[in-house]
């Protein structure tokens, strides 16, 4: 799937798993987390938002783009 099309892309079926930490005493509720969830018909997509803002359109990315920042779907329980 080339990189310009990604925005193209139907966001309304992706299931969202999220990563917390690094807010040490803040409690749950202050507690920012990332979301990640794969792209349903989209092999190798997946789009990363942030807990604290769920009405802003996540960033998509795609495996290898994910891999390069240090980005692992398997600490979010999402297979590639």
């Amino acid at each position: 799937m080339s990189e310009c099309s990604l925005y193209e892309l139907d966001l309304s079926r992706v299931e969202f798993n999220r990563a917390c930490g690094g807010n040490q005493g803040a409690g749950d509720d202050a507690e920012t987390c990332v979301t990640l969830g794969a792209v349903p018909g989209a092999p190798g997509v997946f789009a990363l938002g942030d807990s604290k803002r769920p009405d802003v359109r996540p960033l998509l990315f795609t495996v290898e783009e994910l891999s390069a920042a240090g980005i692992d779907p398997l600490r979010f329980g999402l297979s590639v």
